[in-house]
């Protein structure tokens, strides 16, 4: 049975892995006791390709939940079709919005134009929480150089009340990344090509100019900065959560 305090596990996670590699905090840690059911969340972007080659190497049976918002690039749909015939993904999950709620919340799909937010939590949150209720961690593909408010991120966080979440490369350059890709010779998301380090929801990505933040196209013009599947009661939590 698994330890019930997430902050425990957390940390005594933690300190296992402290001087793994990202390979290796990934490939144990989807049979360690301590993780419990594991599955990896992809969105099939920029840099998903190499958590998803990884876990093609360590479990290419694990279970990956590719959320699908029914607002999607064209080129996103074929590269998750492309990327997981390459690397042999057996267990790849398509998780979309019931149907009774979308046509409940946005029947013309212009939610995203007056609040983003709500089409996030409608396209995304819910969605993923509900094919996430049969699992006890879930991997991730976030870094620390992404952005200030994943500074402080660690392979292991807590997701209350019930959930750890694994961050293998939370401590990788954005160097590390292309050179994983480049060595294992991976495929891009065709969109990187035209100017899409970030790559989201068609209505809400845009292409980043030289010099801006690789994030910069995401949600352009608002003060919004994550799509709030890696939120905690609305908010970005790192560490220890409070009671």
């Amino acid at each position: 049975m698994l330890d019930g305090n997430l902050d425990t596990r957390a940390g005594r996670l933690n300190d296992r892995y402290r001087h793994h590699a990202a390979t290796e905090v990934l490939r144990r840690a989807v049979s360690d006791p301590d993780l419990g059911r594991v599955a990896l969340v992809s969105s099939f972007g920029a840099e998903s390709v190499v958590l998803l080659h990884m876990v093609s190497r360590a479990a290419p049976g694990l279970p990956v939940l590719f959320i699908d918002t029914q607002m999607l690039f064209p080129e996103t749909l074929e590269y998750q079709r492309e990327v997981s015939a390459r690397l042999g993904l057996t267990n790849v999950q398509v998780i979309r919005a019931a149907d009774a709620e979308v046509a409940r919340q946005d029947p013309d799909g212009t939610l995203h134009r007056f609040d983003a937010n709500a089409c996030c939590d409608l396209r995304k949150t819910v969605p993923l929480e509900r094919a996430l209720s049969g699992y006890d961690a879930w991997i991730t593909g976030r870094k620390r150089f992404q952005n200030s408010d994943r500074a402080a991120l660690e392979f292991f966080e807590p997701e209350p009340p019930s959930r750890l979440r694994i961050n293998p490369l939370a401590h990788w350059r954005a160097e590390d990344v292309q050179e994983y890709m480049v060595e294992n010779n991976l495929p891009r998301h065709p969109l990187v090509a035209r100017g899409y380090p970030s790559i989201g929801c068609a209505p809400c990505t845009s292409p980043v100019k030289p010099g801006e933040d690789p994030r910069a196209g995401r949600w352009r013009g608002q003060d919004k900065t994550e799509c709030g599947i890696h939120f905690i009661g609305g908010k970005i939590v790192r560490g220890k959560v409070p009671a």
